[in-house]
Order: C-alpha cells, then structure tokens, then sequence
C-alpha cells in the first residue's frame, strides 16, 4: 500500500516545505525524483509539498540537468496543493536570489549561496511553527561552506535547535533537539553527536543520558504511535565495560541512567555492548536504541538501510526530517542521486505530523482543554 492510500482524506494535511540544501550538491535531483514520485499519483488530500528557493535558479538548474519539469512559482504554500501534480511549486526567497549572471556548478560549493541555504532553513521553520506546513523536510547543506561564512552551528540539529528555542512545547514535553536515525527496521539516538570521538568520555553524563532517552521515548508515542515504547540503551565501551575491567563509564555513568528511567516508567534496559545489539534477533527486542556517540549509531543505520534512512530531530515544537546522507558533490549534476531517503523523509515527516496531530487531540480530550 503506498504512503497515499494511508490516509488521503485528512482535512489537516497540510503541505511539507523542502529546503533547498547546498544548491551545488544533489538537493535538487533528489527533490525533483520525490516530486515525480508523487506527483504521478497525486490526488487532492494527498501528501504534496513545495521547495523553498529561487525560482530562477531552479528553473535554470533544471534546464541544466535536462529536465523537461517546470516550476510553479507560489505565494503560500497552500498554493502548491493546485499545481503539485504538473509543476514543481517553489516558494521564493526573499532576500538571497541569485542574480541573472548566476553560473549553476553542480559539485562546486561557493560561498555565495549560503546566505541562501540558511534562508530557506529560516523560512521553512518559520512556516512551520506558525502552522502553515506540516513539517520540513531539509535537503542536505555542505557544514563547512556555511561554518567558512561564519555559520555558528555544526549542523541542521543544532541550528534547528536554536531557531525553535523559544517557541512553546506542550506541557510535560522536554525539549530538544535530539537526533533520531530511522530506517525501516532501526531507530537509532546517539547521546553525543557532532564532537571528536577523543571528547565523548568528558562529554557523557548520566543526566545527559536519561534527557535523550525521555525525549525518545515521549516522541515514541507521539510521534510514531507506540504507546508503551522499549528502548536499548548501549555500553561505551568493549563489552559494556566488561564488569569495569574495560573502563568505569559503563557501571558509573550508563547504569544509574537506565536504573532511573526505570524507576521513572520507561522500559529501558542494557547497557548492552553494541556489537551485539543490532542483528535482526536483537533489534525485534525494541523500538529505538540510545547509543553514546555518534558512529556507534550510526554505522549500523547506515549499513542496514544506507539509502532510505531518515534524519529526524526530536524535541522540537515542529516536525523536521532530512534525507540521511551528504551532499553528494562527486555526483551532483550526473542525475545519478537515488531519491529513496528523501521520498522516505517526506514520508516520514508526514506520518509523524498525523500522528501529533492525533495524540495531541487525544491528550486534549482527556485532560479537557
């Protein structure tokens, strides 16, 4: 059954906005190929989205790739519902478009546009904390262009984190931002993210531990409709540990993390050492994995379901996915990108707006607000 015939009369289906990403990368074709995905069998109710960008740009970016798609330039994003199922709908940016002099250069990164790729972001966050999207669904930005420029994150996480900072969550929510790796079969957490592997024992805490897997475990239920969500909690070290023979964060840090969430109503259990929690046998045992650094995560994410992962963050007042891999500059231009992580994002981002929108209705009801 397709993602369409799930629920096609929802009368709160809103449109996902897409950023733009770093505009010499492959943001674009993948965009394009889930358009055509859609689009194809596009219905009115139907997830549909638009991209936030220059319509100039786009237009001749697609002309460069061969395309024979035209863009629907839009006012609102409600706009994109008429024109989705022939025209790429592209909301414009306000201030960054390129001039008519702009040389498109698919695998080369310039520092010019990336006043652009943060406007998009801005854009796309600002339509969905005023509740004009569902969600967004960011395409992939190169960090190193826009931390040259004087970007003061290290990636989409962190800033999303920021630009969603004061807006309110519902009561008894923790905030975030935390990181969610997800493909068909594996939901991953990492505690410690975008820092050198060399920082990961000072920067793990106990504390630290039990806030990602509370905010895990709330967006469980949330926003995947797992009412009673179990999550597996990894070691740090060689065998957890080994009994604090390899290392004491296992038994100091880790453990009295899980014995709190435990005694808080959160089935969580472990630490279990990582090189034995991510066969198949092991993964039916739970709904999501916490791990404690970032490659520790995301290598078996990645290795299991490398080309329709979805990048989500949780914590945050809005629904935000990203397709899960880079910007592709080797192969940007060549029409060779596979667009199954971005069809598999929007997708995702989609679903968990349903089902938000759902608990959050059920919530109201019981508590009679």
């Amino acid at each position: 059954m397709s993602d369409d015939a799930t629920h096609p009369t929802d009368p709160q289906r809103l449109p996902l906005a897409v950023s733009m990403g770093e505009p010499a990368g492959i943001g674009l074709e993948i965009t394009l190929r889930a358009w055509h995905h859609f689009a194809t069998s596009h219905r009115p109710g139907n997830l549909h989205f638009f991209l936030i960008d220059d319509p100039f740009r786009v237009s001749k970016a697609l002309r460069a790739l061969g395309s024979p798609v035209r863009v629907a330039t839009i006012a609102r994003p409600e706009d994109a519902t008429g024109v989705f199922a022939k025209q790429l709908p592209v909301l414009p940016l306000r201030e960054h478009a390129p001039d008519a002099g702009h040389e498109i250069r698919f695998g080369t990164p310039q520092a010019e546009t990336a006043g652009a790729v943060i406007e998009s972001i801005d854009i796309g966050v600002e339509l969905a904390l005023a509740g004009k999207v569902s969600g967004i669904v960011t395409s992939p930005i190169q960090k190193k262009t826009l931390i040259d420029t004087g970007f003061a994150f290290p990636g989409h996480t962190e800033y999303l984190g920021a630009l969603t900072a004061e807006a309110a969550m519902p009561d008894g929510l923790v905030r975030g931002p935390v990181m969610l790796l997800a493909g068909a079969s594996l939901r991953v957490a990492p505690v410690t993210v975008h820092i050198p592997l060399s920082q990961v024992p000072q920067r793990l805490t106990t504390d630290g531990i039990i806030e990602v897997a509370i905010i895990v475990a709330q967006s469980m239920s949330r926003d995947f409709g797992i009412l009673q969500p179990r999550l597996v909690v990894s070691g740090l070290n060689p065998h957890a540990g080994e009994g604090g023979a390899i290392g004491k964060e296992d038994e100091e840090i880790i453990l009295p993390a899980i014995a709190y969430l435990r005694q808080h109503g959160i089935d969580a259990f472990g630490p279990l050492p990582a090189d034995t929690m991510f066969h198949q046998e092991a993964r039916a045992k739970y709904h999501a994995a916490i791990t404690m650094y970032h490659d520790q995560g995301l290598i078996p994410v990645k290795t299991i379901a490398f080309h329709d992962a979805s990048n989500i963050t949780l914590g945050l007042p809005i629904v935000r996915t990203s397709p899960d891999h880079g910007t592709g500059l080797d192969i940007a231009g060549k029409n060779v990108a596979r667009p199954q992580s971005m069809i598999a994002s929007l997708i995702a981002a989609d679903e968990m707006a349903r089902q938000r929108r759902h608990f959050d209705a059920a919530m109201n009801r019981q508590t009679g607000s």
